[in-house]
């Protein structure tokens, strides 16, 4: 039995890749896809979530737009690093899919009641805006969530956009804070994890080798945000950060973690947007996530690699 699934999304050539993995996947049914403005602005975002269904030859996949800037802050974006369309590298045909005229959080809230309690899983690669949106809006409709699985976060690695914050938890906290406290499992891919997934050269030349389009694409959108990444880390190769949630959807087993409180920090000027992660459990919070640590990286790259080369 497909798990159904909603991707809430900021593409990014990262989000790009896991939504291709989605749709490859037998492993799981999108029900839909929602844009949210994060990495660029939700104009990008909704346009390159649509681009991305057409390289998979799915353009029957609804795609919504939903919240255009967090919910208590000015919009804080990545172009430094996805470049100015979000999907820079390769050149990419406009889509001709249809944006869906219903806003992203309605989708979100009547996909949950429309649904068998406990059988849709929501999987955010980007800030949590709409997530938090849809929570706030529709109070009833947290109980009817299977789980949140999402990318995001970070505890040892600490931070990518300031010294103490991961970008999607960074661009809005108060969003993340809601998801964390809704008391639904939450399992979490922070950097941590996403860090020790890396684009190594014979990882990238393996999606070059597929000779398809999408197969191409992936590769060439790595060698466009690998640059930034080799240079900041100094490593050999770019983590790639969303297609984790997917991979996790169908084997969890690559991933291992801790059942931990993690708690947003909401306030200071100087850490606003960390994940707080108890990984040693020196508080008596109550554990709310399943807080990955590690990742089988090369069967991570190996189930990315097989699913991708079936589009």
């Amino acid at each position: 039995m497909a798990r159904k699934i909603i991707i809430d999304t900021d593409p990014g050539q990262d989000d790009a890749v896991a939504i291709l993995l989605a749709l490859a996947s037998p492993e799981v049914e999108v029900l839909g896809i929602t844009a949210v403005a994060g990495n660029v602005p939700l104009e990008l975002t909704a346009k390159n979530a649509r681009i991305v269904c057409e390289l998979a030859g799915r353009p029957d996949v609804r795609v919504f737009a939903g919240c255009d800037r967090p919910l208590r802050h000015t919009l804080v974006t990545a172009e430094h690093v996805h470049g100015k369309t979000g999907l820079d590298g390769p050149v990419m045909p406009e889509p001709t899919m249809p944006l869906q005229d219903r806003h992203g959080v309605d989708f979100i809230v009547e996909t949950l009641r429309e649904e068998a309690p406990e059988t849709v899983t929501l999987c955010p690669l980007g800030p949590l805006t709409n997530i938090a949106t849809a929570f706030e809006k529709a109070p009833d409709i947290v109980a009817n969530v299977q789980e949140i699985v999402l990318m995001g976060g970070a505890y040892f690695q600490v931070g990518n956009i300031t010294p103490a914050a991961e970008f999607n938890i960074y661009v809005d906290p108060e969003a993340a804070d809601i998801v964390f406290k809704c008391g639904r499992p939450v399992t979490v891919m922070p950097l941590d994890v996403t860090h020790k997934a890396l684009t190594t050269a014979p990882r990238v030349q393996a999606f070059r080798d597929l000779g398809t389009k999408p197969g191409t694409m992936v590769a060439e959108w790595t060698d466009f945000f690998e640059r930034f990444d080799k240079e900041k880390y100094g490593s050999a190769g770019a983590p790639l950060h969303d297609p984790c949630v997917i991979a996790y959807l169908i084997d969890p087993d690559l991933f291992s973690g801790r059942h931990v409180n993690v708690e947003i920090e909401t306030q200071s000027e100087l850490t606003r947007g960390m994940s707080v992660a108890d990984w040693w459990r020196v508080t008596d919070r109550a554990p709310n996530a399943m807080f990955m640590g590690d990742v089988d990286a090369q069967g991570f790259f190996a189930l990315l690699t097989e699913r991708i080369g079936t589009l």
